[in-house]
């Protein structure tokens, strides 16, 4: 479970997110949806450990900054940062390593497998594309076998076999019992996904839905319904596609 309580951070005179609580309950996908400006990212970073702020962040009941709390946590940035001497496969070892997680070869091999990287697991970091970065930062967090993921963007960059696949692995961990939260601008990609949206904008969570409680309404309909931004020209959140931050 991922709990957010009454989180807060200021930049100087900014108050970027005011007492921001939510939470993602074990075995569900949560999106964290909102237009640009609206305190995301300062959320998405405080989660992952990037950033001081006031308040309580829970990574299965442990305090996020607990070393036992990281080792159930994987996240995978919007922008991948890779090592550039470290081959695709050595990326993979070297995060089994850290955070001692023993996986077989095979289990190694069939996640390169997943993401069309096995013809690609000895070249170096510095030789891949953005799409291949993305696809190496995707298996570098699932390698950990993480209790609890967050992804931001993850979709962006990826071809659309990665996408599909992508989308297999996370209806796989939610059957596992992983605790799933997606920050996305590419509504149309996780419209099958997700269980429960946080609505946020301007630093605030504006409401919390779960799939059952809207029925067919989808995520584009229920964000404006609930920002009353349908008559304003806004291009953060694309029909279908796009990206934007």
């Amino acid at each position: 479970m991922l709990e957010v309580i009454n989180v807060s951070k200021q930049y100087r005179n900014t108050l970027a997110v005011d007492g921001v609580s939510f939470a993602v309950p074990d075995g569900k996908v949560g999106i964290l949806l909102g237009p640009n400006g609206a305190g995301k990212s300062t959320i998405i970073k405080s989660i992952a450990g990037l950033l001081r702020y006031k308040g309580t962040i829970r990574i299965q009941g442990l305090d996020s900054g607990m070393t036992e709390a990281k080792k159930v946590f994987a996240y995978v940035p919007e922008l991948p940062s890779t090592y550039e001497a470290l081959t695709v496969r050595e990326h993979l070892i070297f995060m089994q390593k850290a955070y001692g997680v023993n996986s077989s070869e095979e289990e190694t091999n069939e996640l390169l497998r997943r993401f069309e990287l096995e013809d690609k697991s000895d070249k170096l970091g510095s030789e891949l594309s953005k799409g291949m970065l993305q696809k190496v930062s995707i298996c570098c967090a699932l390698v950990i076998k993480p209790q609890v993921i967050l992804l931001d963007e993850p979709m962006v960059g990826l071809d659309p076999a990665a996408i599909k696949e992508l989308k297999q692995v996370v209806l796989e961990l939610r059957d596992k019992g992983c605790t799933i939260l997606i920050s996305t601008h590419m509504l149309e990609m996780v419209k099958e996904l997700w269980d429960v949206t946080f609505v946020m904008d301007k630093g605030h969570i504006l409401g919390t839905y779960t799939r059952e409680s809207v029925g067919d309404e989808n995520l584009e309909e229920l964000f404006f319904a609930v920002t009353g931004r349908e008559n304003e020209q806004d291009d953060t959140l694309p029909k279908s596609g796009g990206s934007g931050r």
